[in-house]
């Protein structure tokens, strides 16, 4: 998993994360807030949550190619909070080119990094 430290609150950087995912005109599917799905249960966790999003453009080809890589689509974005510290992390679509058979759509994997790369980076600045 790629790492890095957000220079910003927990709930200001999912917001960023959020804003920065609708400007570039991609859709959240889903969130999962483990935070509060612990606390339904009486467990404590620190904030934790997992944005799902992307484009059924981009990630249709690559499923036609390779149905398993549907397993790893759409992409996802891990903010979480721990010790006072708040991270974002993703995992690297470059590295599915090795595990699905994606054929002439593998440069879309590298499109996938660059984005993902470039939203962290907006989001933690």
């Amino acid at each position: 998993m790629i790492t890095i430290a957000s220079s910003s609150s927990f709930d200001e950087t999912v917001e960023r994360l959020r804003a920065a995912i609708s400007a570039r005109g991609l859709s959240v599917f889903a969130e999962f807030d483990h935070a509060a799905a612990a606390a339904e249960v009486d467990l404590e966790l620190g904030g934790e949550l997992v944005v799902v999003f992307g484009n059924p453009r981009a990630g249709t080809p690559l499923m036609q190619d390779d149905p398993r890589i549907g397993i790893e689509l759409p992409l996802k974005i891990l903010v979480w909070e721990r010790d006072g510290v708040v991270n974002l992390g993703y995992g690297n679509p470059r590295e599915w080119g090795a595990r699905y058979e994606v054929g002439p759509h593998a440069t879309a994997l590298d499109a996938m990094s660059a984005l993902l790369t470039a939203l962290a980076a907006e989001v933690t600045a």
